[in-house]
């Protein structure tokens, strides 16, 4: 095997690459660990007026609601165009709407700058991880992958913090000064992209084999690895499709399992109610008993440094631990955070004094950090990495759309749900991630150590559920059904293990064709 290439700087430029575009996450984080903060300041109030619970979730999540629609259909630009080609003008909008933030003079104009935002934010995040995903080495994919997330945990801390500094600041820059540095961000993002190429893989899929093996040479990538996963892939290059043929794409037979697999894994990570945490945190920790704006405050303050300390781990070991045992065993300690703090509360026991209510706060507080070094890390590394080479933007980009559409259910209904019940929203989010467990624990493949190429197989496997089938078809069950399926074809979606095969029949067995699939597309509509 060829020695890894040298490189003049202190780090391979793959690494600075993904580092780059990863402000992309730091942007993300930055915004919702400040935005709580912010519209809890005196400041804010005296500025734009007091909120309700309503306005208040919905001035939190319109951020989300916006991002959602543009998220759906950045993958078919990313595709098009290319991935860093789309990072780019979502960057800017971005910028854009924290600058109307910055301006707002009334609620509506701060309201219509985080709808701004928010559209920008729903056209790069997504791609961000495809991006990443394809130029990373297998060796370091989900430590690389991961980064995004890491970057936003650390945006979290760093919004807390701005807040906690500016807090004291008698006047309304108190909470415009974080918007200020949002900007600055923005603009940082959409340059560091104009100077980065574009993934080697998806210049292969669009037949540019000779500017992909520039692109391996400009990033210090191995191109024996790179010869060995797709320069000599035999797949063809990827037809023009609209953007609705693109979504449909996603759920024909051969693709659907794995988009399903993306869209349940992302939006339940969100259900588990930690965007309730880094939102509300000064909220919850005044309920709990820190009643002055500066505790709750330096209560977030510590429960993001936290985050961002375990995070660190988490994120450097992303490709020592199992996807699915991170997944598993992080679910079950989320559910139990959740249902521990809502018993106390429902008991009536936590007050503003007592011992209850630190065990409260210390829950919220191991919430966040089993997050951080489970859920957050692992979710967006499974749902890029599972895809095939020609669905991977589009699928990844459907899958945020819902991340973006559970965040907002969570932002707009945590603070009617906790003005309504003291204990309902933690029981809620406990029962979802406990729910979520059982069903990775039923058709969560193991990714780790696998090629991007090499993970296709895991889908054309069968399950416990199809094996079943076997045997209580001889019974009389299901026959009528089985006279139109290809004899011992496993269905798509029926797959969980990964076993040991040959990775160039598990690329050719991938997915249907993806040529066949545009001419079924065109029939289709044409029909």
């Amino acid at each position: 095997m060829a020695s890894p290439p040298t490189h003049p700087y202190f780090a391979p430029r793959y690494v600075m690459a993904a580092v780059a575009v990863s402000l992309g996450g730091l942007l993300n984080g930055y915004d919702t660990g400040s935005i709580g903060a912010i519209t809890h300041m005196s400041q804010f109030t005296e500025s734009l007026g007091q909120l309700s619970a309503t306005m208040l979730g919905i001035t939190v999540s319109i951020i989300m609601l916006t991002g959602t629609l543009p998220s759906v259909f950045a993958g078919h630009f990313a595709d098009k165009f290319g991935r860093i080609t789309a990072i780019i003008p979502g960057a800017v909008l971005f910028g854009v709407g924290a600058l109307v933030q910055c301006l707002a003079k009334s609620l509506g104009q701060f309201i219509a700058g985080r709808a701004i935002a928010g559209f920008g934010q729903g056209i790069f995040l997504s791609n961000i991880s495809v991006y990443i995903c394809e130029i990373a080495p297998l060796r370091h994919r989900g430590a690389l992958t991961g980064l995004p997330q890491f970057m936003a945990t650390a945006g979290v801390c760093a919004g807390y913090f701005t807040c906690y500094g500016t807090v004291n600041i008698q006047s309304d820059m108190a909470w415009r000064l974080p918007y200020i540095l949002q900007c600055t961000f923005s603009a940082i993002l959409a340059w560091s992209c104009l100077l980065l190429p574009d993934s080697p893989r998806w210049l292969i899929l669009h037949g540019r084999q000779a500017e992909a093996r520039r692109v391996l040479d400009r990033l210090d990538l191995d191109v024996a690895e790179a010869e060995r996963d797709f320069l000599m892939s035999t797949e063809q290059t990827m037809p023009s499709l609209s953007p609705w043929q693109s979504f449909s794409l996603l759920f024909r037979r051969g693709y659907r399992a794995r988009t399903i697999l993306a869209l349940f894994i992302l939006g339940m990570v969100q259900l588990s109610g930690i965007d309730a945490i880094v939102y509300y945190a000064p909220i919850l920790f005044e309920q709990a008993g820190l009643s002055s704006d500066s505790a709750s405050f330096l209560a977030s303050g510590l429960s993001s440094i936290l985050m961002l300390a375990i995070s660190v781990p988490a994120f450097l070991l992303a490709d020592k631990w199992g996807r699915r045992t991170s997944a598993i065993s992080g679910g079950i300690a989320l559910a139990s955070c959740m249902f521990l703090m809502g018993s106390l509360y429902a008991a009536g026991v936590v007050h503003p004094y007592g011992v209850a209510r630190w065990f409260v706060i210390i829950a919220v507080f191991v919430f966040g950090l089993t997050y951080c070094a489970t859920w957050g890390i692992v979710g967006k590394i499974y749902a890029s990495e599972i895809q095939p080479a020609h669905t991977r933007a589009a699928a990844n980009c459907v899958a945020m759309g819902l991340c973006f559409g559970t965040n907002f259910l969570v932002a707009i209904l945590t603070p009617i749900l906790l003005e309504a019940s003291a204990f309902g929203a933690y029981f809620l989010f406990g029962s979802l991630a406990l729910g979520t467990v059982a069903v990775l624990a039923v058709y969560m493949p193991e990714t780790r150590g696998r090629s991007l190429e090499s993970i296709q197989e895991a889908f054309h496997r069968p399950t416990a559920l199809s094996s079943l089938a076997n045997i209580v078809r001889p019974l009389g069950f299901g026959t009528r059904r089985r006279a139109h399926q290809i004899p011992r074809e496993p269905a798509a979606g029926e797959e969980v293990e990964m076993d040991p095969h040959d990775a160039t029949e598990a690329v050719a067995a991938s997915a249907v064709s993806v040529e066949t699939m545009h001419r079924s597309l065109r029939l289709d509509v044409a029909v």
